[in-house]
């Protein structure tokens, strides 16, 4: 299988930080990364158009030629095709939590925050629109309330003591506010060690660069 992805990027950046954890716990995957150059446009070229009609990524290339085209759905493919290993909890009510926080993360944070960027300093040139961003700063402030809150009782993950995709997909969107230069975490002590924490581990700092 093939990863076609890209560093920074924050979609890109969970899957790979997936994989990095994985690898780190001892479970590499099979899987070759390939980096697509967004900068230069590479995925608006007919190659990667022939992947992903709507040129984004990352896109995994299964082995019988198609294509996953969504972060959460190739982390869920691989859950699946390698469980031993996987992230996931095996009981099921651990396994709802996990995903009901990671539910939380990017729909109420991280997607907001893939778009702020843009707003504010956007590394594609696309113009900047304070208003808007303004209005995300405002729209966040209660999710990452919530996430704060939910790190007070100790401990050292989101979904407690064993990494989980919501650990994956913060980590990977708040890199890409880091790269404009830009902190949204605040006055939130609990946040704040849980961003340090998370960025410690071996597997985090062999994908983030900021």
């Amino acid at each position: 299988m093939k990863l076609y992805t890209v560093p920074v990027a924050p979609n890109p950046t969970k899957v790979m930080l997936y994989l990095a954890e994985r690898a780190e716990a001892g479970n590499a995957l099979p899987i070759e990364q390939k980096i697509v150059n967004t900068l230069k446009g590479r995925q608006r070229e007919p190659e990667h158009l022939a992947r992903n009609p709507f040129g984004t990524l990352p896109v995994l290339e299964l082995d019988d030629g198609t294509y996953l085209r969504e972060s959460l759905a190739i982390i869920d493919y691989l859950e699946s095709k390698y469980p031993d290993g996987a992230l996931a909890p095996s009981d099921a009510e651990a396994r709802a939590k996990a995903r009901d926080l990671e539910r939380i993360v990017e729909l109420k944070i991280a997607n907001p925050l893939a778009i702020y960027v843009h707003y504010k300093k956007s590394p594609l040139g696309l113009p900047p629109d304070p208003q808007q961003a303004t209005a995300i700063e405002a729209q966040i402030q209660a999710p990452l309330d919530f996430v704060e809150e939910t790190l007070g009782d100790g401990r050292e993950l989101i979904a407690g003591d064993s990494v989980s995709t919501a650990d994956l997909t913060l980590a990977s969107h708040l890199q890409f506010v880091r790269f404009i230069d830009v902190d949204v975490i605040g006055e939130r002590p609990n946040l704040r060690a849980w961003d340090t924490r998370y960025r410690a581990r071996p597997a985090a700092q062999s994908v983030l660069k900021w």
